[in-house]
């Protein structure tokens, strides 16, 4: 049995958002996730693995390429492996629990919002010219 505290866990940056590893069990691991106003993921994938997001306070918005939801306390989001999701916080810091599982935990990013000094590795390059997205996304 692994117990905590998800509000003693919590971690702020205002330059990042903060994903803290709680622990890893059987093909996978939990996080508590934090989020300063205005902060987002990089718009990106699991291919092998499944990520799901529950919201314990605050909130933002998460996008797949067909789909954009407000994300409140209590909502509880599941992306199977290989959807292409980001997560924009809203005005008010947000603490959410993750929990992913599958064979490899590896994220594949296409861009990162908010983040102009960023620049897509090579190897995420190369997974979306062997998996196109659609256009617009």
């Amino acid at each position: 049995m692994h117990v905590f505290d998800i509000v003693a866990e919590k971690a702020f940056d205002p330059a990042k958002h903060v994903e803290k590893i709680l622990g890893e069990t059987g093909g996978g691991d939990y996080t508590v996730a934090c989020w300063e106003p205005g902060q987002a993921s990089p718009y990106h994938c699991h291919p092998d693995c499944t990520e799901i997001y529950f919201c314990f306070s605050g909130g933002g918005t998460m996008r797949t390429p067909d789909t954009l939801v407000d994300i409140t306390p209590g909502s509880f989001v599941v992306h199977p492996p290989g959807e292409l999701h980001e997560y924009m916080n809203g005005s008010e810091r947000t603490l959410l629990y993750r929990i992913r599982y599958g064979t490899d935990m590896k994220a594949h990013a296409i861009r990162w919002h908010g983040h102009p000094e960023w620049v897509q590795p090579e190897a995420d390059k190369a997974y979306f010219a062997r998996h196109p997205v659609p256009t617009g996304v």
